[in-house]
């Protein structure tokens, strides 16, 4: 599968355009053991699980950026990340580690399963400009709406 081309648009002389991907998450090795020893918290897990590994023909079409924006189909729900290029990702897909970033963009429906679909969600993803929040400043704005 193609990385479907849903919208080019031009904002302030740019051509920018976004692309429907099929959104695969799943845990990683440096992910886990960042998580099990306590340092959800730390930069080094921001670093590692605020990430979207692109097939290099998609990353390139997207224009090479180091950050991009993921977002349900419906706008309603997105996350800045660190944007990569990988050659183990199908072109048409993208993954992110399961973690927090990933969860915000990860279809809640369950299908009467009890757990969400972590595998195969389409997103649309664009390049950004946009801050890549740590964990806690993502529990801050999109689960606690602000507040302390």
């Amino acid at each position: 599968m193609e990385a479907r081309l849903n919208i080019v648009y031009e904002r302030g002389g740019l051509t920018e355009m976004i692309c429907e991907f099929l959104l695969n998450t799943g845990s990683t090795i440096e992910e886990g053991r960042l998580a099990k020893g306590g340092s959800k918290l730390t930069e080094e897990y921001t670093q590692e699980c605020a990430v979207c590994e692109i097939n290099l023909y998609d990353y390139l079409r997207l224009g090479s950026p180091e950050k991009v924006l993921v977002s349900t189909k419906d706008a309603k729900y997105r996350v800045a990340v660190y944007a990569y290029p990988g050659d183990s990702v199908e072109p048409g897909h993208i993954f992110m580690p399961r973690a927090i970033w990933s969860n915000v963009v990860v279809d809640s429906d369950t299908f009467s399963t009890g757990s969400p679909l972590y595998k195969g969600s389409p997103v649309h993803v664009e390049a950004t400009e946009e801050e890549v929040l740590s964990a806690e400043e993502i529990v801050l704005k999109v689960y606690m709406r602000g507040r302390r």
